[in-house]
């Protein structure tokens, strides 16, 4: 590989990054200006996406919202994959679909939870990836990196599997910084005596006759789950390139086994130059568990009154995400979702335009992904433009590069003539100074999710009644 297919020799265009690589925020330079390559791992589609699982996609939307700024649209190339192999995805296609041949069940609960994340993640205003490669598409390149690995004297078949041999890479464990002695065993499979190092992972694994499985030179088989994002990334980005994404979870093993299969197969000495995690979601302060009640998807937040009582715009959702810093743990909770909502609701309605974003947004963007100071400059142009039509355009831009916008009001399922005539009620109870009625009419519409303002006209003095929706 050339010097140029591996070093940062692109232009600074003021962009800084906080690299897991090095524990520094560093000058973010491309490989190549004219594509600047972005890999994030995606959902194993066996299951509807929970919140957590939200946070890396919105993180890095905005991500490649501001590198499609910075260097244009046509320059930058995003891959996000779906992982549809993997035993979690067999053990729910056997609970969910008993009766159906394997193959069949797994393609039923794939599509079922793929078409969800798409779904769920459109609602959070989620721009769509360049290229979505799922794993399966990709088991022939597979077959080939773990070969050369085994020729390269980096892999070895045992027990009915192929692992990598951790001990053949001197410098294993550098992006979590672990050392090679203190490794635990890679995630997913348990500790076996035909390991040569405890540390040492599944490349391939044989297939019974009712599991799913591909051909390959040491038997019918699958994938390990590392081996997957090495080759799609390859496949779609280079042998090295720009940025890769997660959550601070996939540091170890997920993205530390990948760069050694990726490194070792290739003979680089990177596999992505940048490494950005985004940190931990709690909900109310508390771990996020099924054990605990406080396991909340996606789906739910959107369409069902499982978290407070109410369900919540996908626009809020998302606002609230980035109230916090990216690297910052993020408490979930119904305070964040209220407050990420009042400011939405005092937000004008962004129009389309050609016009470039506030400067000092782009800045704090620029700044290591700053979303929460980007959000509350943001508000600051909100309410300028919303005093000031002459500002609404760059307004408009700038909300459009953070992918958020006002809450707009969901009124199906309302009977908006009862509402109507409940205000009037109310008005002509205030009139005659029955306030207890006038009460229990507000009381009464709160209830159902209206809020009520009071106003007068500056001409007459006349009291006036407005109602919105607060869902």
């Amino acid at each position: 590989m050339s010097a140029a297919e591996t070093e940062k020799s692109g232009i600074f265009k003021g962009l800084k990054l906080t690299n897991t690589l090095t524990r520094q925020k560093e000058d973010f330079r491309a490989i190549d200006d004219e594509n600047v390559r972005l890999y994030v791992c995606g959902p194993t589609v066996y299951d509807f996406a929970h919140i957590g699982n939200a946070r890396p996609v919105i993180v890095f939307d905005v991500l490649f919202r501001l590198l499609r700024h910075l260097y244009g649209a046509e320059h930058v190339t995003y891959v996000r994959n779906i992982t549809d192999v993997d035993d979690k995805i067999n053990a729910r296609a056997l609970r969910d679909f008993p009766d159906l041949p394997l193959n069949d069940a797994i393609a039923k609960v794939t599509k079922k939870t793929a078409d969800q994340f798409h779904k769920d993640i459109r609602s959070l205003g989620v721009l769509e990836p360049s290229f979505e490669p799922r794993a399966t598409q990709h088991i022939d390149g597979m077959v080939e990196m773990i070969g050369a690995l085994i020729d390269k004297g980096h892999a070895y078949q045992a027990g009915g599997e192929v692992l990598f041999d951790t001990l053949s890479m001197p410098d294993y464990g550098g992006l979590s910084k672990r050392k090679l002695d203190e490794q635990l065993a890679g995630a997913r499979i348990a500790v076996e005596a035909h390991k040569k190092s405890p540390g040492d992972f599944v490349l391939w694994k044989l297939s019974s006759e009712e599991e799913p499985g591909w051909d390959s030179p040491w038997g019918r088989g699958r994938p390990g789950w590392h081996i997957e994002c090495s080759v799609m990334s390859a496949y779609h980005l280079g042998k090295v390139f720009d940025i890769h994404g997660g959550g601070l979870d996939l540091i170890f093993p997920h993205h530390e086994n990948e760069i050694a299969q990726s490194r070792c197969a290739h003979g680089t000495s990177v596999m992505a130059n940048y490494w950005m995690h985004n940190g931990f979601l709690q909900v109310e302060g508390r771990k996020m568990s099924k054990s605990e009640g406080n396991f909340f998807t996606i789906q739910e937040l959107l369409e069902t009154e499982s978290f407070g009582g109410r369900r919540w715009p996908g626009e809020v959702l998302r606002l609230a995400m980035l109230m916090t810093n990216y690297r910052e743990p993020i408490d979930f909770s119904i305070r964040k979702l209220d407050e990420a909502e009042n400011l939405l609701a005092r937000w004008p309605e962004p129009v389309a335009t050609d016009a470039e974003p506030d400067a000092e947004v782009v800045a704090l963007l620029s700044d290591d992904l700053n979303t929460a100071a980007a959000v509350q400059a943001l508000h600051a142009l909100a309410v300028e433009a919303a005093k000031d039509p002459a500002k609404l355009d760059v307004y408009s831009a700038t909300a459009a590069l953070l992918g958020v916008g006002p809450v707009k009001a969901d009124l199906s399922g309302l009977d908006t003539a009862a509402i109507d005539a409940a205000v009037a009620a109310r008005l002509e109870a205030l009139k005659a100074k029955d306030w207890a009625e006038a009460d229990r009419i507000r009381a009464d519409l709160t209830s159902q999710g209206i809020q009520l303002k009071d106003s007068k006209d500056s001409a007459t003095g006349e009291r006036l009644t407005t109602w919105e929706v607060k869902r």
